[in-house]
Parts: structure tokens; C-alpha cells; sequence
């Protein structure tokens, strides 16, 4: 007769909650959302049930329940009325994410917002960076990427996110940060984030994909692994306070690997594919949205992420209540 019995912890809800390894928290979760200027605009985007553009009047409301909800943080995207060749509106201080950001700082005061830095959007190319000759350039870009962190930090954005992976932007940004007065400005860098085909959705949202050719150029290779612990290492020599993994379930084994090898928060970007995948399998009825949501971002937590970056946030933050 065998005496090892591992059911035994099983037996009851609360024999399972008391061993439980692995707790998805409240705190964890970060929901994004996107900004379009106008008046009274909440738009539902087709390929992301439940997500909406939203002027600022409607982001700042937005923005309060989500804070009633318990969360702590929002990533704020922005959609420009112009593009042009190098994104003039993602550096402006009369941008429409440097508008929002003092709007919501005006209303919400205590809700963390953290800004994408990045220049697809605000591009007519759609690249992250200026353009020559059919080639993103790096270093030209940099400047713009700095000039844009600081100009979302003069705002009152208490986190920058760069998202355009260019080499030695975490070091540019984190310069021109200190250089302006903002050394308590943190940075939360998208350090591995690969070429991913799960963005689709997104470039819908944030009306930014790439007019030509592809961003495999300065996006990660997804076949790579012990590149994402270079990016990583390079980014937090840069400056960088926490590293992100982007997307998160084709790469939970990276996030295992950026958590293992680094001291600071790691975070993971459950991103638009992936939350869109889950939307229409759940509207078909195909599988349990709340039970098959819960899991995914509990074994993106169990992955090692200290931040989970999600459109689920939400939903996860009613959930999570519910079980109190």
C-alpha cells in the first residue's frame, strides 16, 4: 500500500487554496488602454471585444474605474490626428498621450500611468523610428525616443515604456530623463520582445502597422532564447528598473529565464493575439472566458512575471474579488 498520496491536498477547495504555490494578485495586473483625441469617443475595436478607443474625457473615467476595481496601473497608448515621417506627435508636448496624462493626473491622481514610448503609431511609415532608404535607423531615432519619455514625464507620467527596440534607448532615455529633472521617472523596458505574429489585433488598435516590409529587423527572432538574456542585461546596465517580456504565452519559458537570471521586477505583456484568440473561442462557446483567463495569467505568474500586463486586467480584477 503507498503511503505518498498527493490527493490528499486536494480534497477541498480550501486543502487546495492552503497548498496553493502560485497566487494571481490584483496588484500584479496592468490593463492598457488607448487614447484618440475627440469628444464623448468610446469605440469598441472590432478585433479586441471589450476594448475601446476612448478620448480623454472617456479615458479619465475609464481610468477611475479601474482604479475602483483595485488595480494599480494603466499603459496608455495614444492615436495621433497626423502622421508624418518622424511622429511629431509622439514628442510633442501637445500630443494626445502628453494631453491625457495631465488630464488623468488631474482626476485620478493615485492611479500609476505608465506611457508607451514608441514611434509606430505616430509615423505615416509606420515604423518605430526614422526611415532612410528602406532602413530604420538607430541612432537618429534615439533622440526622438528620448525627447518623447521626457516630454510624457513633464506631463506627469510616473513610468515610460519603451517599446521600439532600438539599441541603447533605455540609456538615451534614461539621460535625457536625469538630464531634465526626472530621476525618480522609471523605466520599464520591453527588453525581449520578439517578432511576434500575435500582435495583429493591436496594429488595428493603435492603426500602426508597417506600411512596408516588417520589423524583424529590431524585433526579436521568436527562435531565440539566450539572445532575450543579452537584450535583458544590456537594458538594465542602461538603466532600466524592470524588464519586460512581450508576448507572454509563446514565451513563458523566457520569462522563466529573465526571472532566473535578474534581481529586478520582471513583467510579461499577455498581448492583443493572444486576448483575442481567447474572446472569440469564448463568445463561440468553446471553452469557460473566466476559467480559461484565470489560468493563463496564473501560469504567466508561475512563469515568474511580477507584472502582468493584460486586456483581461479587468475581468481578472472582478474575479479575483468575487473569491475573497
Amino acid at each position: 500500500m503507498t503511503r505518498i498520496r498527493p490527493r490528499r491536498l486536494r480534497t477541498s477547495e480550501a486543502m487546495r487554496r492552503m497548498v496553493r504555490e502560485t497566487e494571481l494578485s490584483i496588484n500584479d495586473l496592468v490593463y492598457p488602454l488607448f487614447v484618440v483625441h475627440g469628444t464623448g469617443v468610446r469605440e469598441e475595436i472590432p478585433s479586441m471585444p471589450g476594448c475601446f478607443h476612448l478620448s480623454i474625457d472617456e479615458l479619465c473615467k475609464e481610468a477611475a474605474e479601474v482604479m475602483d476595481l483595485g488595480i494599480l496601473a494603466i499603459l496608455l497608448f495614444g492615436l495621433p490626428r497626423i502622421k508624418d515621417e518622424i511622429g511629431s506627435e509622439a514628442h510633442t508636448h501637445s500630443g494626445i498621450v502628453q494631453q491625457a496624462v495631465k488630464a488623468l493626473k488631474a482626476t485620478v491622481s493615485d492611479l500609476l500611468v505608465i506611457t508607451d514610448v514608441c514611434l509606430c503609431e505616430y509615423t505615416s511609415h509606420g515604423h518605430c523610428g526614422i526611415m532612410r532608404d528602406g532602413q530604420v535607423l538607430n541612432d537618429p531615432t534615439l533622440e526622438l525616443l528620448a525627447e518623447t519619455a521626457v516630454s510624457h514625464a513633464q506631463a506627469g507620467a510616473d513610468m515610460v515604456a519603451p517599446s521600439d527596440m532600438m539599441d541603447a534607448r533605455v540609456g538615451a532615455i534614461r539621460e535625457a530623463l536625469d538630464e531634465n529633472g526626472f530621476q525618480n521617472i522609471a523605466i520599464i523596458s520591453y527588453a525581449a520582445k520578439y517578432a511576434s505574429a500575435f500582435y495583429g489585433p493591436f496594429r488595428e488598435a493603435a492603426d500602426c502597422a508597417p506600411q512596408f516590409g516588417d520589423r524583424r529587423t529590431y524585433q526579436m527572432d521568436p527562435a531565440n532564447a539566450r539572445e532575450a538574456l543579452k537584450e535583458i542585461a544590456l537594458d538594465i546596465e542602461e538603466g532600466a528598473d524592470i524588464v519586460m517580456v512581450k508576448p507572454a504565452l509563446a514565451y513563458l519559458d523566457i520569462i522563466r529565464l529573465v526571472k532566473d537570471a535578474t534581481d529586478i521586477p520582471a513583467a510579461a505583456f499577455n498581448v492583443s493575439g493572444e486576448y483575442a484568440m481567447l474572446k472569440a473561442a469564448a463568445r463561440n462557446g468553446w471553452i469557460d472566458e473566466q476559467k480559461a483567463v484565470m489560468e493563463i495569467l496564473t501560469s504567466i505568474k508561475r512563469a515568474g512575471a511580477d507584472i502582468i500586463i493584460t486586456y483581461h486586467a479587468k475581468d481578472a480584477a472582478r474575479w479575483l474579488k468575487s473569491e475573497r
